[in-house]
């Protein structure tokens, strides 16, 4: 079956992709997209733990430049979460790398060159997999936005985490360590709070989702791989802000600092993702840097379109034919999405 609609309006469209079954059972991911006619260049993003795509004015920027836009909700989140199914829970950060891999078969179906932009936790998954593909020209570029590339605690509680790492994967799948609610950036992004975001509160609440046992262990594998070193072989731009701010609650200065990770350890450990690294650091920026003040997201992409002019040029990107994108290709044998089985209704980002 062809595309079906989107919960964020008419120029969208999603496409669910079946990825069979888990110890849940059924698994989905769900590609949305954002068709420019005739562009040879898309950007696939990737969202973080607890996050889903609905970044609006990000894809508007892209699709301005007639530049195709899609984005991948993956397992377990957002528009592919179903109703039996643990929010963001995977043993292995790789359970995503089927997703990607049908997600970036299905654009380069279409185009002749991939950037893929990925966020946090999306952006450790990212690096992993353009690993893991290097040498089989399936990405252009890779564009990391705060990539969650260590554990934002002291030393000695990474120290901890990692020598119960084996205890931790060994703790049954619904075991979920006592955290507790850490409310600081979820307040300072959305409308009805201290932000100017309007966001599905149940694919993306306040305070986060609960941190199973077995995901932190599979994230600090990921993390002990990274840190080895990756030889990821196109050029990537790691962007970060300029301070971090460790709080749980919010205060004012959550709007100008990065308050989930640490963008000291990201700068240094962003070396370790390839040979080719540019790392630049954003005053003013928030965790998520396309959801910072207007003047700071705008620098943003203007950075990022620089790097990308310079480190991917590329063929100059066709414009869109009269203003408008294109939308509904056939032939790709994916069946129409339903958002099966949550009942939330997103919405398109919204400022104040």
């Amino acid at each position: 079956m062809n595309a079906g609609p989107d919960i964020l309006g008419e120029d969208y469209e999603a496409l669910v992709l079946p990825m069979g079954h888990d110890a849940e059972g059924e698994v989905v991911a769900t590609l949305v997209r954002r068709l420019v006619a005739g562009a040879r260049r898309a950007v696939l993003y990737i969202h973080g733990f607890t996050d889903y795509f609905f970044q609006t004015h990000v894809a508007d920027h892209y699709v301005r430049q007639g530049i195709s836009f899609y984005a991948l909700d993956l397992r377990k989140y957002g528009r592919s979460l179903l109703a039996h199914q643990t929010r963001g829970l995977v043993g292995s950060v790789t359970e995503h790398f089927p997703e990607i891999d049908e997600a970036v078969r299905i654009v380069r179906a279409d185009h002749d060159e991939l950037v893929i932009s990925a966020h946090s936790t999306g952006g450790l998954i990212a690096a992993l997999w353009a690993d893991r593909v290097r040498g089989r020209g399936l990405a252009d570029a890779l564009v990391l936005n705060s990539p969650f590339l260590d554990l934002n605690v002291p030393a000695l509680a990474r120290g901890a985490a990692d020598a119960l790492g084996g205890l931790l994967a060994r703790l049954p799948a619904t075991a979920v360590l006592p955290l507790g609610a850490a409310t600081a950036y979820g307040t300072s992004l959305h409308r009805d709070h201290s932000g100017e975001w309007e966001y599905d509160l149940g694919w993306k609440p306040l305070g986060g989702f609960p941190v199973h046992a077995v995901w932190l262990a599979a994230i600090r594998r990921a993390h002990r791989r990274l840190h080895a070193g990756l030889g990821v072989d196109v050029p990537v731009l790691v962007l970060c802000s300029d301070r971090g701010l460790r709080v749980r609650d919010f205060v004012p200065e959550a709007h100008s600092a990065d308050v989930v990770l640490d963008p000291g350890q990201i700068a240094r450990w962003s070396t370790r993702i390839g040979p080719h690294v540019t790392c630049v650091r954003v005053p003013g920026g928030m965790h998520d840097l396309l959801l910072s003040a207007a003047p700071v997201r705008e620098r943003v992409l203007a950075e990022i379109d620089r790097w990308l002019a310079y480190a991917a040029p590329g063929a100059p990107p066709s414009p869109p034919e009269h203003g408008h994108e294109a939308h509904g290709r056939p032939g790709n044998g994916l069946r129409e999405s339903a958002h099966p089985g949550n009942g939330h209704q997103g919405k398109a980002n919204s400022p104040k």
